[in-house]
Formats: C-alpha cells, structure tokens, sequence
C-alpha cells in the first residue's frame, strides 16, 4: 500500500471513530441536540466500515479470500488463464500507483469485473 493511501485510511478512521465517540457522547446527554449525535455516530461508523472493507487493489474476492499473490498493477495475475466467463472489454485505466495500463474483464451474465494489467 503507498504512504498516502496509508494515511488517507488513518484519517478515515481516527475522524470515524471520533464521530463514533462525539456522537455516542451527544446522544446520551440527550436534549434536542440527541439528532445531531445520531447524525455524527452513523457518519462515523459508515466512515469506519469504508475503511474496514475497503478493497486494496483490483482483485477478485476469491483471490482476495486465498491470499494469493497480485498482478502487476494489483489486478489478476498474468500467467493465469482468466476464466472463460470473462470476455475482454474496450475499458482500461491508468492505475494511480504503479502507472500500469489495467484492461477491464466483464462477466455478461453476472457484470463481475477483473482487472489485468496490459504491456
């Protein structure tokens, strides 16, 4: 992960948790202001969750889930065949970090899309 991503997540989180922490504190002091402190508390844990779950790279789940190793570019590996499910699409993207080119995959039926980095 790249030093700015790393500190954008740290951000969300610590104004996640303070937003979690402000708006519990907010709610059980009670009075009128109990609906600004429902506001903060589910901003902060939305801001929490997207930190949680939030996919590092361009991978599938299920090689996300077996740990297995990336891609250039963090997409799909290339000395894997792509399942015969995916059929290539005119879609590419610069990735940010490494400045590979990224082609898009799509599933037809299902609309899952991979992502493997082109020469």
């Amino acid at each position: 992960m790249s030093t700015g991503l790393a500190i954008v997540r740290v951000l969300l989180a610590f104004f996640g948790a303070l937003g979690l922490i402000v708006g519990l504190a907010i709610i059980v002091g009670g009075g009128p202001e109990a609906f600004a402190g429902l506001w903060l508390v589910f901003t902060g844990g939305v801001l929490l969750l997207a930190v949680a779950f939030e996919r590092q790279r361009y991978r599938n789940e299920q090689a996300d889930r077996a740990g297995s190793e990336t891609g250039p570019g963090g997409g799909e590996r290339l000395d894997t065949p792509m399942e015969a499910r995916f059929r290539r699409t005119d879609e590419f993207f610069e990735d940010p970090t490494s400045r590979q080119r990224m082609r898009v995959w799509l599933d037809p039926t299902t609309g899952e899309r991979r992502y493997r980095a082109e020469g």
